[in-house]
Parts: structure tokens; C-alpha cells; sequence
């Protein structure tokens, strides 16, 4: 059993390592407010996970395999949300290049996202793709032991699955933390909310055009 947790630990890293939408959001919360609002959004996209790996314990996320029309509906879904967060993006990148105010009042500005902001932004776009609940049906599962009674042992798995997804991200954020003075510099910003919004959309047609599993 000892083994198979390892196992699942290292597993979960390596799956909390992929870049995707979730990553584009955190270091663009991070850098565009500072650390709290990067570990705001962390602990909204942890929530979505979490509700993910849940559903996926209970067997909700079967449906999303069984049903064509379902998968069909939450992609299609979760795209708009995708574009509609990199939209925003590309629209601030576009403010910024007409003109950016001093950072003192950049920092008091009342367009600073809010730390509820930044957690829904997490939490949307972790929940916004279905293929989510599609990998954690199908990941989970394989490492419950044998013998194990299967609801308490995917229920373990998927906190510690959180948890292992939350120290990884919280890494990301402390590293932007540390290198505030760079991402602080207008340009920077700029050019990160440009290719920030740009991922996304990309991201958002890929998962349009995705057929289901």
C-alpha cells in the first residue's frame, strides 16, 4: 500500500506539472495583484479540483463518459469561459499599452481584482474543463489497493491529491513573489497579459475541438 501511495504522490506531481489554463491564470493573478491573489486563485482552482476528484469518487463523472451530449455541453461551455477570461486579458494588455499609470497608483487602482475575484477566476477555470472530471474518473481509481473499501480510499486519494496540487502552485506563486521587481516592470506586464490572454483563447479552441474519450 506504502507503494502505491508513493506512487500516486509522484503521479500527481508529474499531473500538477503540465502547463495548462490553470497555470496561465495563476501567474497572471499573481503578477498582475501579488502573492495573495495568487494564493487566492490557487485555492479556487484547488476547490474545482477537489470537486472533480469528488465527483469522481461518487461516480458523477461517469456521466461525462457514458454521455456524448453532456461532454458536448460542459466543453463547450468550458471554452466560453476560457475566451471570456482571455478576452479580458488581451483587453487589460491593450488599456496597459495606451498608457500605464505609476505603480503607486496602479497598486490603489479600484480595477485591482479583489481576492473573491481571484479565487472565482481558479475555481471557473478549473471547473470549466470536463476533461478534469474525465482524467480524475479514470486516475484515481487506479491506485485504490486492492482489497481497500473503494468511497474512503478515493475519497483519501483525492484530498491528497489537493493537497499535492496546492504545494506545487504555491511554489509557482512564491517563485513570481520573489521575482516581484521583473514581472513589477509595465513591459513585462503587458507582454505577459498579451500571451496570457492569447494561451488562453488558444486553449479554448483546442478544447472546443475536442471529441469526447
Amino acid at each position: 500500500m506504502l507503494s502505491g501511495l508513493i506512487a500516486f504522490a509522484i503521479a500527481s506531481l508529474l499531473v500538477s506539472m503540465i502547463p495548462g489554463p490553470t497555470t496561465v491564470v495563476i501567474l497572471r493573478q499573481s503578477v498582475r495583484a501579488g502573492r495573495s491573489a495568487g494564493v487566492a486563485t490557487v485555492l479556487g482552482n484547488e476547490t474545482g479540483w477537489l470537486v472533480w476528484c469528488l465527483t469522481a469518487a461518487f461516480g458523477l463523472s461517469a456521466l461525462l463518459l457514458a454521455s456524448e451530449i453532456a461532454f458536448d455541453i460542459m466543453r463547450i461551455v468550458g471554452a466560453i469561459v476560457l475566451v471570456w477570461f482571455g478576452a479580458k486579458m488581451l483587453w487589460q494588455a491593450r488599456r496597459k499599452a495606451q498608457g500605464d499609470p505609476p505603480e503607486d497608483l496602479a497598486a490603489s487602482s479600484p480595477g485591482r481584482p479583489s481576492l473573491w475575484s481571484c479565487y472565482r477566476s481558479g475555481l471557473l477555470t478549473n471547473l470549466a474543463n470536463p476533461k478534469a472530471g474525465v482524467f480524475a474518473l479514470s486516475f484515481l481509481p487506479q491506485f485504490v489497493p486492492e482489497g481497500a473499501p473503494a468511497l474512503p480510499m478515493l475519497l483519501l486519494l483525492a484530498v491528497a491529491s489537493a493537497l499535492i496540487d496546492l504545494a506545487w502552485y504555491l511554489g509557482i506563486v512564491r517563485l513570481v513573489g520573489a521575482a516581484e521587481r521583473f514581472f513589477k516592470r509595465p513591459v513585462v506586464r503587458r507582454y505577459l497579459e498579451y500571451m496570457s490572454g492569447t494561451l488562453l483563447i488558444g486553449l479554448a479552441v483546442r478544447l472546443a475541438l475536442t471529441s469526447k474519450p
